[in-house]
């Protein structure tokens, strides 16, 4: 049974949550809720299975129905893949503790918990993916359920924003559809493993490439194509907010990881990492900037979204020259993500019970907020301390690592824009805890949760996730050890 079991282990991970989604339709409000929490359970020990066998033996492979590719669907599991799998189950457990919470037994949210299970079921079908067209298909179940999840309240702000993340989510899926078509066209192939033999930098392939990039940029809202987040994520339910900043836009990052440091080579296109890392310090800058601007928590932190995803975009020109420097770059903006995922969703689960414990999330009135609500304040907290890389944080470990890249390879900029970023955050966080901590209770009207909400399910899961994101940087030794099982190539140091 153990044999089978490890042998069945990709497909049982996505099978989890896609089971789960028809049936807590099917089932109603009532027995949903459950359905979701015994599917986020049972998904932990799987993922935590997954990354054990992928660091004792390397990448796995699972040939779907037995047909592998290239004419079959294998699902590919290396580090990286392990490493995206393990933040998506934690994160999921805790928002779905949350998301019990938040939304209780209310009929009009009933479609929440099929919409998350199967946005859930979809991100890591994408993460398994071993092929370009098939991660197209994965990402697009993924932009629908966000989309969907976004609107449910279906107050006007809500549709709103996400009928303007549906378009941008259908023009950047246009753009990769349109990549995925020339390289199939001019290499006859979708397979990664085949593609990364290959594809050479010719005409066809830098257009089909460039094309792909745009539209994944778009969909992880980098800047300056970042106009439908902070809307969308402002406006959405708190879990979703959470599941949104915390892993969803992670899941088209993680496509352009593959395409630019795993299938083409960076060398043999030149430019490309370069722009890619004037628009990550681009959006590090601008990011901040206007979250310190905001005046509504939940605004602060989309735009502190936009500001982090910048550093993710900071590992490929660092990357690109090989040695040392690239493996500390790999190692920082992939641990950047996970430490990212666990604090960005715990400030925006905090952001939450702020609003649904007092009834706005005006930062003018929420002074003396610690006294109200301790949990929630320090939850808030605790997340910023990431956001500023600050020791002992993970978010301390991820951007040493990128500072430590920039030195290495000679690009010390890289490590100016590291460290502006963090003062920067480091003004914006201090703007909404400082008033937390330092002031009596002023102008709030404690308005408590409504009937059926449990508020110490809630705020545990939120302080949960933001004191992960700070241990993160004290006991993330294992987590680097498996992002760099399988790495590619160009990071462990081997020519090309």
């Amino acid at each position: 049974m153990a044999e089978w079991i490890m042998r069945q282990l990709p497909a049982l991970i996505i099978l989890v949550p896609f089971t789960a989604a028809p049936l807590a339709y099917l089932l109603g409000t009532r027995f949903g809720r459950p359905v979701g929490f015994i599917s986020a359970l049972l998904s932990q020990p799987l993922a935590v299975l997954l990354a054990i066998t992928v660091m004792r033996e390397g990448t796995l492979r699972y040939e779907v129905g037995g047909w592998g590719g290239p004419l079959g669907i294998d699902l590919v599991a290396d580090g990286l893949t392990a490493t995206m799998v393990l933040v998506t189950t934690v994160v999921g457990l805790f928002v779905t503790i949350y998301a019990l919470g938040y939304f209780g037994d209310r009929e009009r949210y009933r479609f929440f918990w099929p919409l998350w299970l199967f946005l859930w079921g979809s991100l890591l079908a994408l993460f398994f993916s071993g092929d370009i067209f098939n991660l197209y298909v994965c990402l697009e179940l993924v932009s629908m359920s966000a989309v969907a999840l976004v609107g449910l309240t279906l107050r006007r702000e809500a549709l709103v924003a996400a009928m303007r993340y549906m378009l941008a989510a259908i023009l950047g899926s246009l753009f990769y559809l349109f990549g995925v078509a020339l390289i199939y066209g001019a290499f006859g192939s979708v397979d990664m493993q085949t593609l990364r033999e290959i594809v050479r930098a010719d005409t066809t392939a830098q257009a089909a490439l460039a094309l792909m990039t745009v539209g994944l940029v778009l969909k992880t809202a980098l800047f300056p194509l970042h106009f439908w987040l902070p809307p969308a994520h402002s406006n959405a339910p708190s879990p979703v907010s959470a599941v949104l900043s915390a892993l969803v836009v992670k899941g088209s990052f993680y496509i352009l990881v593959r395409l630019w440091v795993d299938v083409a080579q960076p060398m043999a296109f030149p430019g490309v990492s370069t722009v890619l890392g004037i628009l990550g310090a681009t959006a590090i800058i601008w990011g901040s900037l206007q979250a310190f601007r905001q005046e509504r928590l939940k605004m602060l932190v989309a735009y502190s979204t936009v500001a982090q995803i910048g550093y993710l975009f900071l590992m490929f020109p660092l990357v690109t020259g090989g040695g040392q420097a690239a493996t500390d770059a790999w190692m920082g903006g992939i641990f950047h993500a996970v430490s990212h995922a666990l604090a960005k969703s715990a400030m925006f689960l905090a952001a939450g019970l702020v609003l649904a414990r007092f009834g706005h999330d005006r930062i003018d009135g929420l002074a003396g907020l610690s006294r109200r609500a301790p949990m929630t304040a320090m939850a808030f907290g605790l997340a910023g301390v990431t956001m500023m890389g600050l020791p002992p944080s993970g978010g301390f470990v991820a951007k040493w690592l990128l500072i430590r890249a920039s030195i290495e390879a000679g690009q010390w900029w890289w490590a100016v824009i590291v460290v502006t970023g963090g003062l920067l955050a480091a003004a914006y966080v201090f703007r909404v805890v400082g008033p937390f901590f330092s002031r009596e209770p002023e102008g709030i009207d404690d308005l408590d949760l409504d009937p059926g909400r449990s508020p110490w399910a809630m705020e545990g899961a939120t302080l949960a996730l933001a004191i992960g994101a700070l241990l993160l940087g004290v006991l993330g030794q294992p987590l680097l050890d498996l992002i760099m099982v399988s790495a590619p190539a160009l990071v462990a140091g081997v020519t090309p």
